[in-house]
């Protein structure tokens, strides 16, 4: 299947949609952003004033470096053309400049949009996409008052329930607006912004853990742009002002971030259940919280402090162990709630789709830092699952909560804006995925998610490699890499092994590669040259799954990263008991299914029996992203398979 003609054909299919769609130029060397007033060593970050510690593992590569196809690249490509492109930057400024807000969060929605937008540009490289974002960022900042103040609140408002959140994300903007076209009058809209900020809240004034909603979670979590503020201004006030929102955590009224993560309190037992759910007392607000955990990630770069390096991989696992369910997302009514033991039951509002982002934010965050591979795994169990299901199949929408269970549903509109804070905010974790695909690190580059793509990544050694994927993964098991340097090269290749890919093997030109071990990078060091071919296989053998360390009859089917689910469109009960014939390790049989509804992108059949007439058959699977993508009751679905109880087999265990 991986001939030189099919390599040949996807290479010319990839330079016809960056050249002809979206006005792409070919990805031949590193650095797309480079040359761009504002950018240092191609890297596509401003050139810092204060430069954060280099304390990461990885670095990401320009956006403009990679090109995704495959599933994973035509969710972005739908979601960039239907959704972010498509929104009317205008009506989300028009909030800044009415400002009527009393207790709304319209100020959110410029921000979050902006950010996919630079992003968007960033991948795509389309000037028709930077005429958009320069002409809505020159509307946005003509909004700010002489006092720095940029927001929807009237004065008398300021500083009530999600102002400075808003703040936020709108500082956030600048910042990336600022980073991408070196726009000096960005970054002064900023400062002026912040400033205005700290004439508010902070020491003798008010305080940030009072303010607003989930024990201050949600005001305090402005702590990322103002360390990436003074990442790029040097300004000791902010530094120093970051610094106070952490201290302030501590406080007796703080949601105690550092010291109950470092204690091992599980994110769901860290306050009592409010009486109140969406009020200051509830501090299981999962985005808020984890929003808060970035900010900490960014000022440990700047100061090195291993407690809240700690505190955040401390609170990253405890999140994976108790909280992310099979899908790759939690959170039931948008908090934390033990939801990994609980997720067979139907709780109300799961996986919200902001949820699912922040999670998948965090962890690439974490990735950059520890180049733990099993943080990529967790990035790519939420794409291919818990994100592409809460996404229209034209890309232009997001569901607010997906079920493992049911029917999909888009959510409410918010604030009177035309969309809500999921629609706003889906598009940021599908642009994450290129960045998070290939990165590179101080000895050579780091694969971390396999699909039809091409990157091109500067070595550390000077000159640069174009890492060139065939596969259609994970649809199939085997994934071609060919390695282009500019010329002959010695740097290591690391590709991660999926900790759940038990029989994996990688060839390079045919000859084996040793110790490659699930759950770690195999890394393979050598002089590269121009046409070199790895070769990875990776084990796709379905896996029948239960709730981790709870006595629950249910089960459900993974199939490599993708979680598998019934769905009425492709025959029987969905809700009816399912005995699967799974081998001795745990494994079921599967087959392609015949046929297949055209929305749906894999489908499956294997042997059961219907365990309360011990009637057998044929059940039949698709993946989760696929299963109920009619958005209505014709296509029901279900993950989780209820299973029969049996007492004279194991005692009915």
């Amino acid at each position: 299947m991986h001939t030189p003609d099919g390599r040949r054909d996807f290479l010319k299919q990839l330079a016809a949609v960056a050249g002809g769609l979206w006005g792409i130029p070919e990805l031949t060397r590193p650095g797309a952003d480079a040359g761009r007033p504002g950018f240092a060593d191609g890297v596509g970050v401003a050139s810092p004033v204060a430069a954060p510690r280099r304390l990461d593992a990885f670095t990401r590569l320009p956006l403009g470096d990679v090109r995704l196809g495959g599933r994973l690249g035509h969710a972005i490509d739908l979601c960039v053309r239907n959704r972010v492109m498509a929104q009317d930057g205008e009506h989300l400024v028009e909030p800044f400049r009415q400002r009527r807000e009393t207790n709304c969060w319209s100020s959110e929605f410029w921000g979050k949009w902006f950010l996919s937008a630079v992003s968007a540009q960033r991948y795509t490289q389309d000037p028709t996409a930077l005429a958009a974002v320069e002409q809505s960022a020159r509307s946005l900042m003509a909004t700010q008052s002489s006092d720095g103040y940029m927001g929807t609140y009237a004065p008398q408002n300021h500083l009530a329930t999600w102002d400075v959140w808003g703040r936020k994300y709108t500082l956030l903007g600048l910042l990336a607006y600022h980073d991408l076209t070196g726009d000096r009058a960005a970054l002064e809209s900023a400062r002026r912004l912040a400033d205005h900020l700290l004439t508010e809240v902070g020491p003798g004034r008010a305080s940030i853990v009072k303010n607003g909603a989930y024990r201050g979670m949600a005001s305090s979590s402005i702590l990322e742009p103002i360390v990436l503020l003074y990442n790029r201004t040097g300004d000791a006030r902010y530094l120093a002002f970051a610094e106070h929102i952490v201290a302030q955590w501590e406080t007796p009224d703080g949601p105690r971030l550092i010291s109950k993560a470092l204690a091992g309190v599980p994110v769901a037992e860290r306050f009592p259940p409010p009486a109140k759910w969406f009020t200051w007392e509830n501090g299981q607000k999962a985005y808020e919280m984890m929003s808060c955990y970035e900010g900490l990630l960014e000022l440990y770069r700047v100061t090195g402090n291993p407690d809240h390096l700690a505190a955040v991989v401390k609170t990253y696992e405890n999140i994976r162990d108790t909280e992310i369910n099979v899908a790759g997302s939690g959170a039931s009514m948008e908090c934390w709630y033990g939801g990994a033991a609980r997720q067979t039951v139907q709780a109300r509002h799961m996986m919200e789709t902001c949820v699912t982002m922040t999670w998948m934010k965090l962890g690439q965050n974490l990735l950059r830092l520890t180049g733990d591979p099993r943080i990529a795994d967790d990035i790519e169990r939420s794409a291919y699952n818990a994100l592409l299901a809460s996404m229209l199949p034209d890309g232009s929408s997001f569901a607010k909560y997906s079920p493992l269970a049911g029917h999909r549903a888009l959510g409410e509109i918010q604030c009177d804006s035309g969309l809500n804070c999921c629609t706003a905010n889906g598009p940021r974790g599908l642009l994450l995925l290129p960045e998070t695909a290939v990165m590179t690190a101080a000895d050579g580059v780091v694969v971390n998610l396999y699909t039809r793509s091409i990157a091109t990544a500067a070595l550390p050694g000077g000159g640069h490699a174009r890492i060139e994927q065939e596969t259609d993964y994970p649809v199939s098991s085997t994934v071609a890499l060919r390695i282009m340097p500019d010329r002959s090269r010695a740097f290591a290749l690391r590709l991660r092994i999926p900790a759940w890919s038990a029989r994996s093997s990688v060839t390079v030109n045919g000859a084996s590669v040793a110790d490659v071990r699930p759950g770690e990078y195999a890394r393979i060091e050598r002089t590269w040259r121009a046409g070199d071919e790895v070769r990875l296989e990776l084990d796709l053998r379905a896996r029948v799954v239960r709730v981790p360390g709870a006595r629950d009859r249910h089960v459900a089917v993974v199939r490599g990263p993708v979680v598998l689910a019934r769905d009425s469109r492709l025959g029987g009960d969905v809700d009816e008991v399912a005995s699967l014939r799974a081998d001795a390790e745990g494994h079921v049989a599967l087959e392609s299914a015949s046929t297949r509804p055209d929305s749906v992108w894999m489908a499956f059949s294997t042997p059961f029996e219907q365990g309360l007439h011990d009637a057998k058959g044929e059940l039949f699977l698709t993946d989760y992203s696929s299963a109920g993508n009619a958005w209505n009751e014709t296509s029901r679905f279900r993950v989780w398979l209820p299973q029969i109880l049996d007492p004279s087999r194991n005692g009915g265990t």
